[in-house]
């Protein structure tokens, strides 16, 4: 086995292990919900700080989901993982996990924060119907792009799923989510 498989092999495994799901009980699952909840209030505060007009956007949505920090690593073949909540009328009314998988030229890791913003309550309530949603698949996202005078462009803003993404260095620009999958979490 050459070094490149070998530590894309290790990499993929490394994040399987960070990913598994075990069964939570009782005081841990009450314990987790209220580390996310954390993280998303947190990660919500970060964004209002650094996208102008986010603030009014998520005001806007139908229901924002919030994903605080989505790591991803691959050296060659990689994946991401995190975990969110979705909020509607500004209330946590359901926990969820991330994945995605990916090849291609790419080497290290990195975290990001991932808002998704149902702008319609129609996407809302067939995102929430689902028994796994896949964006580009059951839904296109569009990931708002914000222009010189630091506005969201109005037609990004119309549609009815948008996102941002935010890494530590600010915004992030010519993202995609489509092929990542959306489960509900058993908080």
């Amino acid at each position: 086995m050459d070094k490149r498989s070998f530590l894309s092999a290790g990499l993929l495994g490394v994040l399987a292990a960070a990913c598994t799901t075990t069964s939570t009980k009782g005081g841990d699952a009450a314990a987790k919900r209220a580390s996310i909840d954390a993280g998303v209030d947190s990660s919500l505060s970060k964004l209002y700080s650094q996208a102008p007009g986010s603030r009014e956007m998520t005001s806007k949505a139908k229901g924002v989901l919030v994903f605080p920090a989505v790591v991803s690593a691959g050296l060659g073949v990689g994946g991401s993982y995190g975990q969110g909540a979705l909020r509607v009328g500004g209330k946590t009314v359901g926990y969820y996990s991330t994945t995605a998988a990916s090849v291609g030229l790419l080497a290290g890791a990195d975290s990001k924060a991932v808002y998704v913003l149902f702008m319609t309550q129609e996407s809302l309530d067939k995102f929430r119907a689902s028994n796994g949603w896949t964006a580009g698949a059951d839904a296109s996202v569009t990931m708002l792009k914000l222009g010189a005078s630091a506005a969201v462009d109005t037609q990004t803003a119309q549609q009815p799923v948008v996102g941002y993404a935010l890494s530590n260095a600010g915004l992030m620009a010519n993202l995609s989510l489509d092929g990542t999958k959306i489960n509900k979490l058993d908080l």
